[in-house]
């Protein structure tokens, strides 16, 4: 399963995939610069030096031989092209939030709607931001029901999980059952090409 995990600038993304993958992670981290400031907002995120400018992947099994292909996507609005390229064939969208920046969710969600992708939406707890019930979250971000809505650490493994399993178990619930796949029709047999007409013999040479 290809799985995107997205999410405004600087919500953990790359921790997240770095904290469960089970191969050496890639990462396309590079150093942020002065030129950069004015247009990558580091308010809410002191500390943040370094922001993805292409792609993270990571791999994990799940028991029953179910393997997640986890794609981290870049979180700036300059990057939107590239994360409809990444999302292409993935079956489901992990969208990660941070409550002291709820409102910088909403563009990411419309994308992955876009994308007719199933999602779910794990808020991301970190030290400094302000703590809310899950269904205070759930209104306030405008969820439907069925979209799995769990609070989780990217920095705790079991925490991290919990959030992927439920996005993989949304995804499974969306798809057809195999009843409701419709049957292929049988295609008829192309007819048999007429024979080719008998040319006369050629004379014989005297």
């Amino acid at each position: 399963m290809k799985l995107v995990v997205a999410g405004p600038f600087g919500v953990g993304k790359t921790t997240l995939i770095r904290t469960l993958s089970e191969i050496a992670t890639l990462h396309t981290e590079e150093a942020m610069t002065e030129t950069g400031r004015p247009v990558d907002d580091l308010a809410g995120l002191p500390g943040k030096v370094t922001t993805t400018v292409a792609v993270d992947f990571g791999r994990l099994t799940l028991p029953g031989n179910v393997v997640l292909y986890m794609f981290g996507t870049p979180g700036q609005r300059r990057f939107f092209p590239l994360w409809r390229d990444i999302a292409r064939g993935a079956v489901g969208a992990l969208v990660l939030a941070d409550t002291r920046r709820l409102a910088d969710s909403f563009e990411i969600m419309d994308m992955v709607e876009e994308q007719g992708l199933p999602y779910a939406v794990a808020v991301n707890r970190f030290p400094d931001a302000p703590e809310h019930p899950v269904e205070v979250l759930r209104t306030h971000l405008d969820l439907h029901a069925a979209t799995p809505l769990l609070l989780c650490d990217a920095r705790e493994r079991d925490s991290s999980l919990d959030a992927l399993i439920a996005l993989a178990e949304h995804v499974l619930d969306a798809l057809p059952a195999a009843s409701e796949v419709p049957a292929t029709s049988e295609v008829p047999a192309a007819p048999a090409a007429p024979a080719d007409p008998v040319a006369p013999a050629a004379p014989e040479q005297p």
